[in-house]
């Protein structure tokens, strides 16, 4: 009998989706207490777990801090406050080795004093006399939120001010009494991924049912936000219709509340910086005579622009090993709006490894020059530190370097040294481990970078516990950072750690994404399984030996490994992944990734999505490596119902060693608080060890 694979097959484990199903979450009981009982109860988790949390609680970790008015804002979790504290001082104080901070929130006591378990997701301070701010608390940590007013001068929740439920709004400042406010207003107002439609104008004093709207996207976009640019002098409303992940119309809400859409192509990304538009075409883009090629970054006067010129000037062109990776600016009204003195800030790959240049206007053109010092094979980023001043910061850090944090201004110029002022403590000791890069050839011929951190002592056995890591979607580059706490849990017993920079990613631009779209999608996982091979190859170790692991559309990567790739892994750690791609569009925020992945209700593209499809490729007749499955009842974006249904049908067919583990908490970054990201990090290195460790086979 032929089977026509057009067709949606037969789901026999749907009675697992669901976030909040009974069913399915007693069935997620009673596998998370076998999965305990088998990783949590050895001699040595504890040890592990307690590491790891020391090192996520450390005292001398570096406060990221940013700039609202004279004061220097921080959000800081550790073992006394789980959920954390945001707090404010002084610069001065901030230089010191033990500064002095006022706690601005209390979020371990706010959800003791309300009986909820507030996980905090963020602060929009209103500018340019930061006396207002808008505070994000999701109350599982899931990505919808609740939205209310804060004073902080009183540091207290404003009476009667903004406020909305939970919910996956998209709100800013407008002014003191406006808000765009895009969120759940009730029926028809959300798209079919899950997010809002519709933007309007709330003002202050007014119930939100009688908010002004401005713009309706369509049912089958992905979502609609307003935002305001405050910087004075070149403030601008702007209304955004995000047709899926990689398209979106830009339009300019003029005084009259008129849309007025910027031409700019809808694949590129657009911002606005003083008077200057700047652009990043994702697709070759023919202009006024010009072809300026994907990952160009374009620039020109704005308002120019919008009258219809077009004289556009490339501030970046890509190379065939070069891309453009992070763009930053520094803003100076000291002296008016005709001041020259601001920059641009430009991170540069070549071949994952980045440098940064400024660039400065200058009577109408653009001067260049390079900008800090980085050790080989390590990541350097700097960013404006706020839109008044021409200050920055700087981070340097790499695999095992642990992250710097200096502050300096351009005003003093690009090879002044900034000044250092933090250093992220040392979790291991490096000394003792080296980093290299390598690239190995996919099935096309394609050259895949990847890292590889280890002992400078390895021998090449073929022995070695080896963890291989991807991603390889959304044009999400994975870059040189410190390994920290991961040091403790994997490369201090004794195991290897490669980081796989495959097709999807954006290491070399919208390209390299582009090339694993849609039905390209398995020269993604040709790529991993060839870093695989090499790896196999050096003899640094063998099939048994190594691992796969990665995290949402990482968990679809190496869901991929676990059925197409079975006899390259003697472990796999997939987490809070996309498995079933028949119905991941059903599920959660999953319609908005059709662009990435294909639509699946369209049969054409069912036939080849099928092909990577973990959940319809699991055969009982396939030896397959020993995986486990983890994920959050609160993931609301990806949800737990792929990992449950994924375990469940392969438990039924019989398939050995196949773990399940669901935490409550956390969203899709599956721990709420860092007691539960240590637990976590210490059962998967029990996992991995257990079924891949030197002693293994």
């Amino acid at each position: 009998m032929t089977i026509d694979s057009t067709l949606p097959p037969q789901d026999d484990f749907i009675w697992l989706e669901g976030i909040r199903n009974e069913q399915a979450l007693e069935w997620a009981h009673q596998q998370n207490s076998i999965t305990l009982a088998a990783f949590t109860q050895g001699k040595n988790f504890d040890p592990i777990r307690e590491k790891v949390l020391d090192g996520l609680n450390s005292p001398d970790q570096i406060p990221g801090i940013g700039r609202f008015g004279e004061k220097w804002y921080n959000f800081w979790q550790d073992a006394k406050n789980p959920r954390g504290l945001l707090r404010r001082t002084t610069l001065a104080e901030y230089r010191k080795a033990e500064p002095q901070w006022e706690t601005v929130l209390d979020i371990d006591a706010l959800g003791k004093a309300e009986g909820k378990d507030w996980v905090y997701h963020g602060v929009h301070p209103l500018k340019p006399d930061f006396q207002r701010a808008l505070i994000f608390l999701s109350p599982d940590g899931g990505d919808a939120s609740e939205v209310r007013e804060f004073d902080l001068q009183t540091l207290k929740f404003v009476a009667d001010g903004f406020f909305l439920p939970v919910a996956k709004s998209r709100t800013g400042w407008i002014d003191h009494d406006h808000l765009f406010v895009a969120t759940d207003f009730g029926e028809d107002s959300l798209t079919d991924s899950g997010y809002p439609r519709i933007v309007k104008i709330w003002s202050r004093g007014t119930p939100l049912s009688e908010a002004e709207t401005i713009f309706s996207a369509g049912k089958k976009d992905m979502m609609a936000v307003g935002y305001h640019d405050s910087f004075k002098g070149f403030e601008h409303n702007y209304v955004v219709r995000v047709i899926d992940f990689y398209h979106r119309d830009v339009f300019l809400l003029d005084d009259k509340k008129h849309l007025v859409k910027i031409d700019v192509p809808t694949d590129a990304k657009f911002s606005t910086w003083r008077e200057w538009i700047l652009i990043q075409p994702s697709s070759e883009w023919l202009v006024n005579g010009e072809s300026w090629p994907s990952g160009s970054l374009l620039t020109m006067n704005f308002g120019a622009f919008m009258a219809g010129d077009r004289a556009l000037k490339p501030l970046f062109v890509p190379g065939e090993h070069t891309a453009l990776s992070g763009v930053t600016a520094t803003r100076d009204q000291l002296n008016g709006y005709s001041c020259t003195c601001d920059h641009i800030i430009l991170s540069i790959t070549r071949d994952v490894v980045n440098r940064l240049e400024v660039l400065t206007p200058k009577e109408g053109e653009w001067q260049r020059e390079p900008f800090g010092h980085v050790p080989e094979l390590s990541k350097i980023n700097a960013w404006g530190v706020a839109d008044d001043s021409n200050e920055y910061f700087m981070s340097v850090s790499g695999f095992l370097q642990p992250a710097s944090l200096s502050l300096g201004n351009l005003d003093d110029g690009a090879d002044k040294e900034a000044e250092l002022l933090k250093q992220d403590p040392s979790h291991f000791d490096a000394s003792r481990y080296q980093v290299s890069q390598h690239f190995a050839p996919s099935d096309d011929g394609t050259r895949v970078p990847y890292f590889v951190i280890c002992r400078k002592d390895v021998v090449y056995d073929g022995k070695n516990p080896t963890l291989l890591y991807g991603y390889g979607g959304f044009e999400v580059s994975l870059d040189p950072y410190y390994l920290g706490v991961s040091g403790v849990a994997w490369l201090d017993r004794g195991g290897v750690f490669v980081v796989a920079n495959i097709r999807g990613g954006g290491e070399y631009g919208p390209e390299w994404h582009k090339a694993a779209l849609k039905e390209k999608r398995l020269r993604a996982y040709e790529d991993f399984a060839s870093v695989a091979k090499a790896l196999i190859a050096s003899k640094i170790t063998s099939a048994a030996h190594l691992a796969a692991q990665g995290g949402s559309n990482g968990g679809l990567l190496v869901g991929n490994m676990l059925t197409r790739y079975p006899e390259l892994f003697g472990a796999i750690v997939c987490e809070v992944p996309l498995l079933d791609m028949q119905r991941y569009t059903q599920i959660s925020a999953g319609a908005s990734w059709i662009a990435e992945y294909g639509d699946p209700q369209i049969p054409e593209e069912w036939a080849f999505i099928r092909e990577f499809s973990p959940y319809h490729n699991i055969s009982p007749a396939k030896k397959y490596p020993p995986v486990l499955f983890s994920t959050a009842t609160s993931d609301d974006r990806v949800g737990p119902d792929h990992a449950r249904k994924m375990a469940a049908k392969m438990q039924a067919l019989g398939i050995p060693d196949v773990w399940f583990y669901e935490n409550t908490e956390g969203g899709h970054s599956a721990a709420a608080d860092k007691a539960q990201s240590a637990f976590k990090r210490a059962m998967v290195s029990e996992f991995l060890l257990h079924f891949i460790g030197r002693d293994v086979h």
